[in-house]
This record gives structure tokens, sequence and C-alpha cells, in this order.
């Protein structure tokens, strides 16, 4: 794809983003339809106690998910989007079927409370009202955040969002009822050290990765291309300078000669198209010099290296992809499947895709390598986004979910239990609200990730998904501190220096917002706790 057209291609993306009102009806429709639907069938889930909080609870969850679908999804699909593999209709489509799928199957049945985990509440005796007013200032405070960054364009982290957020909400009570040192005692303050680590860890090890895998895929496969590219306008140039001269000798023939030499033409022309055709066969100086010219260009091998190179790596990423998903994506299903069994079923998914790579790749034979470059690194870039959906969705929307089953649970309940169960119709409501937010919202941070800090092709924008995905994939693996909005813009980033048009001016203010993510959500969540204390 040239500069051009990757300008045009994102100036069309912000344009579209912004058309088609009747969608918006639509997405607006659907999303208040199976809020309301919630709500009516919450009421009789908690029995009817406290109704307003519930209903309070409900929006302000639901209004979390909505920013997590325009920040955190807008990012995982800006690269295919900015790449041209998916227009935002599309990657709405893709996000609507795997991100609700994610959710929906692979999202687990229970999610645990923050006991034990950023903070400590077990010694400040929090009343059930409490330990609520907590959970829903945190829902608000983080979404209040991530509307702020996706209207800049700026994709941060929801899940330090969130834990920002419950840090904000817990000290505030903690000062409340003890004081300053003992609020700030309950913040474990190690768990708070991890994720500053991660703000350098994460995309640094996505940028490495990125820049690896971009760098071997423009070596062996882009830059082979431009080589075949250039020798193949030399041989066209060759064969119309041909053309041309024996035109020019065509006409300084007598009208007998030509007569003639047009016969040969005819007879030369038929033996071609004979199977047992054979080059000794010609009687024409052009037809022997066409033949010898094309014979050139057979010896180029043009596309060599998408059947050699493409296949390998489209095997590689689906390994990656069916590992993301057994050990990341599936891991709250009993599946029964033990390690072997696992690594199995990669193998066999790996051997599928490189056969059916190899098969596609020679049926683009007579393709344009331009084009067929682009239409494999596409397909590929589809499966990549749609994995990292899947995953996303069945990971990521604990963030939005857990604080709210947390609420939802001690409505219903009146105790504060160690886990909450996650009603199937809460997790399909607020898949529903991602992709709303996607729509609605998610335009900016599209267009940060997938034009303004650097270009995106599809082969480069596969590069940056398989390499966030392989990242995620170890970190989880090793239990490293890391966040898949980082990791992703890293690894665009890591393109960026491939390719040398990193845009790092844009990039200071996306770190400067990652830092101020932890203490802007926790202002902005002990203000909301301070304020539903008032209130109810």
């Amino acid at each position: 794809m040239s500069e051009e057209s990757t300008k045009t291609s994102g100036r069309a993306t912000a344009q579209t983003l912004r058309q088609s009102p009747r969608l918006s009806l639509f997405f607006l429709g659907l999303l208040l339809a199976f809020t309301g639907y919630f709500m009516m069938w919450g009421a009789g889930y908690i029995q009817a106690h406290h109704t307003l909080l519930f209903i309070v609870t409900t929006l302000f969850g639901v209004f979390m998910a909505f920013n997590i679908g325009g920040n955190d999804v807008a990012n995982s699909f800006g690269t295919s989007v900015g790449a041209g593999t998916l227009s935002v209709h599309q990657a709405l489509i893709v996000a609507a079927i795997f991100e609700v799928s994610g959710a929906v199957i692979a999202g687990g049945d229970v999610t645990s409370t923050i006991r034990g985990g950023i903070v400590e509440l077990d010694g400040l005796s929090v009343t059930p009202m409490e330990f609520v007013f907590i959970m829903m200032s945190a829902l608000i405070a983080a979404a209040l955040w991530l509307l702020f960054a996706s209207r800049k364009g700026y994709p941060v982290s929801t899940t330090h969002s969130i834990v920002g957020a419950i840090i904000g909400g817990s000290v505030t009570l903690g000062l409340v009822k003890h004081g300053g040192s003992s609020a700030l005692s309950l913040v474990q303050w190690s768990e708070v050290g991890k994720i500053a680590f991660s703000w350098v860890l994460s995309p640094a090890l996505g940028g490495a990765v990125a820049y690896g895998l971009f760098s071997l895929i423009k070596r062996h496969i882009l830059a082979y291309n431009d080589q075949v590219e250039a020798r193949l306008d030399e041989i066209r140039e060759e064969k119309r300078a041909h053309k041309q001269r024996h035109r020019e000798a065509f006409e300084r023939l007598s009208e007998l000669q030509q007569m003639a030499y047009t016969q040969a033409l005819a007879r030369d022309m038929q033996a071609i198209g004979d199977q047992d055709f054979r080059a000794e066969d010609l009687e024409s100086e052009y037809y022997r010099t066409l033949y010898a010219i094309d014979q050139k260009r057979d010896d180029v091998e043009a596309h060599r290296a998408l059947e050699t190179w493409v296949p390998a790596i489209a095997a590689l990423g689906s390994i990656i992809l069916t590992a993301m998903l057994l050990f990341k994506g599936f891991k709250n299903l009993s599946l029964g499947l033990d390690s072997l069994g696992s690594y199995l079923i990669m193998g066999m998914v790996g051997a599928v895709v490189w056969m059916a790579s190899f098969i596609f790749a020679k049926t683009l034979k007579r393709e344009a390598l331009g084009r067929s470059t682009f239409l494999m690194f596409s397909w590929m870039q589809v499966f990549t986004a749609a994995g990292f959906a899947f995953s996303h969705g069945s990971n990521d929307i604990a963030n939005a979910i857990g604080p709210f089953a947390a609420v939802l649970d001690v409505l219903r309940t009146g105790a504060i239990g160690e886990e909450a169960s996650i009603p199937p119709l809460a997790m399909l409501t607020f898949g529903v609200a991602l992709v709303a937010g996607l729509w609605f919202i998610g335009r900016e941070v599209i267009q940060t990730v997938g034009h303004n800090l650097t270009k995106m092709h599809p082969a480069s924008g596969f590069s940056a998904e398989l390499a966030a995905a392989t990242v995620v994939m170890l970190a989880t693996t090793l239990g490293l501190p890391v966040s898949s909005t980082h990791i992703l813009i890293g690894a665009v980033l890591g393109i960026g220096l491939v390719n040398r048009q990193t845009n790092w001016a844009l990039m200071r203010p996306i770190a400067l917002a990652w830092i101020i993510t932890l203490p802007a959500a926790a202002v902005l969540a002990a203000v909301a706790f301070m304020a539903l204390s008032a209130v109810f």
C-alpha cells in the first residue's frame, strides 16, 4: 500500500466513523433495550432490595463497559482498520461476534472481589454498603477517565483504571474511618509497583517482539517482493522495447515480406498454444525473442516468498493464537485438556493453517505480486484480530463486570462474599455495551493506533497483533505484570522503528496518560465515593 493510499484510508476511516446515523440509532436502541431488560430482570434477581442502588450501579457498569469498548476494543482493532484489512463496519461485526462470545462463553461464572488483591479491607471492618460504594465509585471513576482518554485518542489500560479507582475509593473510606496512615496501609504497594513496572515492561516487550517479527517479514518477504517487482518492471520494459523494435522493423519490409512474415507469426502463435510446444519450433525472430523474455519472467520466481515464508509465519501465528485461547481465553472453562492435549491441538491447527496458506498462495500465482501479498496478510490479520478479540472479551470484560457483580451479590445477599456469581444476561448486556462504545467513541483511538503513531499495511498490522498476542501469552505463562493495551502500543512503535516513521511527539502525551491513569482514577473515585456516601 502506497503512502498516499494509506493517507486516503486514514481519512476514509475517520469519515466512515462519523457517518451512518441509522447504524448509530441501531446501536443506541440495542444498548437501551438490553440495559432496560436487564434492569427489569435484575430487580427480581436482587429480590427488590435497594432497587435504586441497583439501577444506578447498572448504569455505572454499562457506562464502564461502553468506555472499555471505546478505548480498549478500539485499540485492539486500530491496527486492522488502519491497515485497510477491515472496514469500520467489518471491525464492528468481528468485535460483536468475538468480544461478546468471549465474554459469554469464556468469561467465567464467578469473579473474585478485591479482598486480597490490590487493597486489603479485612482490617477495616467494611460494612456491605460501604463496600458497595467503593465498587460503584470505582466503576464511574474508571469510566470517566476512559471517556476522557478516548476523546483525546489516548489508548490507556482499563485494568490500571479500575485498579486506581478501587484504591481511591478504599483509601477514602480508610481516611474517613481511621485517618491517613491507616488508610495508606490498606494499599498493597508492591502490587502498585508492579503496575508502574509494567509501564516500561509492556511496551518494551511488545516493541521488541514486533520489531523482530516485522524485520523478518520485511527482509524475507517485502524486500524480496520489491526486488522481484523491480526485476519484473525491467522485463516488462524489455518486452515493450522488443515490440517497438519489431513494429519498426516490420514496417520497413516489403509487402511480400510482410505477408510471409505474418504467416510465420500466425504459425508461431498456434505453436505456442500446443501442449507439446518446444522453443525450436518457432520460426519468427519476434516470437523467439518474446519466448526468451518470458522465460526470464518465469525464472524470477515472483511468488517464492509467499509460498515459503508466509505459510510458515501463518502456521506460527496460528499456534500462538491457539495457545492464547487455550491457556488464556478458555482458562475459565473446564475443557479437561492436559498439557499434551493442548500441545497436540496447537500442532494440528498449525499444520492445517500451513497447508491452507500454501494452497492459497498457489492460487494467487497469476495475481499481481503486491495484491497477492496484501490479500494473504489481510486474511492472516483478520484471524489475529478475531483471536485477540475473543481473548479480550473473555478476560478484560471483568474490568467492568467484576465490581458490578460484587455489588449485585451484596445487594442480593446483604453480605460481602469472596466471590460473586455473574448472570449470563449481565455478560451479554455488557458485551453489547462494548460494541456500542467502539462505534460511538472509538474513532479517535482507532485513528491514533491505526494511522497517527505510524502507517500500517496488513503485513505490519499482522506483525503488531501477533507480537502483542505472543507477549500476552508469554507474560501470562510467566506471571509478568503487563498490560495488553501497552503491549499493542509498544508493538505499533516497534513497527514504526522498522519503517523509521514513528510519531514520537504523539507518544509523549500517551505515555503521560499511562502514568497518570492510576492517580487520576483514584482521585475521581475518591470524589465519587464521597458523593455516593452523601446521597445514599
